[in-house]
């Protein structure tokens, strides 16, 4: 298996190698230059298998033989293993035709733990066998943070830096990241939003002296080695509602169209996938972007869904290089323009195929407060609020879809992380699992940074010489 750059001037590579380079040094990202294929048989051979086993036959093939099967065996099975639920991944059905998947059962509470924990173990065998270490810069939102400080956690050939915009993200989010006692992580405030967060992760690597200086890698979602661990939960619950002699739609809270690209992986795999919906808060650019065609950047709206308050989404780009028909140049023509401009569109054809499988609807704060409180009262499930945008986007465009065919939402994300929504929703928020019950208790190791280049790269010089020297 070969990775190629969605912006086509960056070395074809190897997974390994790709998994190492995170971004790509054309400033594109990563994606396989063929997908494999699961037949009918394969998928249906998946049903009533264990978890570790559904995701292993998943990433198997793009790893493409860089890891020995032994050893990748070791990973998934060690990683998921210690999850909170025997499922992993289990299913709970809200109504006929509408499913709700939990994947807050991971260390962390959220659906981040599902790849981050593989990705973390695919660093470290990597980085063994090479004899070699790296340095992680990357930006979140909320959950991506807290899972990688989790997952990269006094492991000998990492350090790791996290960047958050400061003051939004939760509580408990935020706790997440800076309580961890581990000498190699790096909880970073940054003054501004998620996007300056990322540009900032952004210009780190694509700063050649900077970025092999200190052998700079991902584990934001522009990492394939992300998306790919993820992959496997799709196939996992389509399978278990009986594809592919059934279909699935899945029904996805989108902000950096990770998880959601994921998704329509699983689908050009071979997975019977009928709809994809996109649920955005009030950062409603993709399913403005669905509506009109036109990728349009607005202000960024501080939100009770945080890990969602986005405006540039970077795994689109993913997806648009498969609707510019998988031409990097033109990719990188249309992503320059969106720098420049805060703008592009794609034309009527391209929309066309691009809304032939995904919907998306929108849901502002009063609506995500709405969607808790109703989804409580029917079903007795809390949801957090990232989950209910989810929900409320599966339930407007309902009437678009085949009734038949079950929707499968993804709970993304534990209720109790978001306490003022549930608050606001239910009048209480949702109580922590004992192991976390006095987070908010513990002391915090906290940098705050301006967004600015310069201020990151003397921090990681600093943090990480310091740590070199008390080696």
């Amino acid at each position: 298996m070969q990775y190629v750059s969605t912006r086509g001037r960056a070395p074809t590579l190897p997974f390994d190698d790709a998994l190492l380079a995170g971004l790509a040094r054309d400033g594109g990202l990563y994606v396989p230059a063929v997908w494999p294929l699961f037949s009918r048989d394969d998928i249906r051979a998946l049903r009533g298998l264990p978890y570790a086993e559904v995701a292993l036959r998943v990433m198997a093939p793009f790893v493409g033989g860089t890891i020995p099967a032994g050893d990748l065996r070791r990973i998934v099975e060690e990683t998921y293993a210690g999850f909170g639920h025997d499922a992993v991944a289990p299913l709970k059905q809200l109504d006929g035709g509408l499913w709700l998947m939990e994947l807050f059962h991971g260390p962390t509470l959220a659906f981040k733990d599902y790849a981050m924990q593989v990705l973390a173990r695919l660093f470290d065998h990597v980085l063994a066998a090479r004899g070699e270490r790296v340095t992680i810069v990357g930006a979140t939102s909320g959950d991506t943070g807290a899972a990688a400080i989790e997952a990269c956690r006094d492991r000998e050939a990492i350090d790791c830096f996290i960047l958050f915009p400061k003051g939004r993200v939760s509580p408990v989010q935020q706790r997440q990241m800076t309580t961890v006692v581990a000498a190699n992580v790096h909880a970073v405030a940054v003054e501004g939003t998620f996007d300056d967060c990322q540009d900032l992760v952004k210009a780190a690597f694509a700063d050649d002296g900077f970025r092999d200086g200190y052998s700079l890698s991902a584990v934001n979602s522009i990492n394939w080695a992300r998306i790919m661990p993820q992959i496997a939960y799709y196939f996992w619950a389509a399978a278990s509602l009986g594809a592919p002699d059934r279909p699935v739609s899945f029904a996805v809270p989108t902000g950096n169209f990770g998880n959601v690209y994921s998704a329509y992986a699983a689908r050009q795999m071979g997975l019977p996938v009928e709809a994809l919906v996109i649920g955005t808060n009030a950062n409603d650019i993709l399913a403005r972007f669905l509506d009109s065609g036109a990728m349009e950047m607005r202000g960024v709206e501080a939100t009770l869904s945080p890990s969602m308050d986005i405006q540039i989404s970077s795994n689109f780009e993913r997806l648009l290089f498969d609707l510019l028909d998988r031409d990097g140049a033109a990719v990188d023509r249309t992503m320059a323009s969106f720098r420049q401009s805060g703008s592009y569109t794609i034309g009527a054809e391209r929309l066309a195929r691009a809304t032939a499988l995904f919907q998306g609807a929108a849901c502002d704060d009063a609506c995500t407060v709405a969607t808790i409180r109703d989804i409580h009262a029917r079903t007795g499930e809390l949801v957090d609020p990232h989950t209910a945008v989810g929900l409320h986007a599966a339930q407007v465009t309902a009437g678009h879809r085949d009734a038949t065919v079950p929707t499968v939402a993804l709970a993304c994300a534990h209720p109790a992380k978001f306490a003022v929504a549930l608050e606001r929703a239910v009048g209480a928020p949702a109580p922590l699992p004992p192991r976390m019950a006095d987070l908010l208790e513990r002391p915090e190791r906290l940098t705050s940074i301006a967004a600015d280049l310069s201020a990151l790269k003397a921090l990681v010089a600093g943090r990480v010489g310091a740590r070199g020297a008390a080696a």
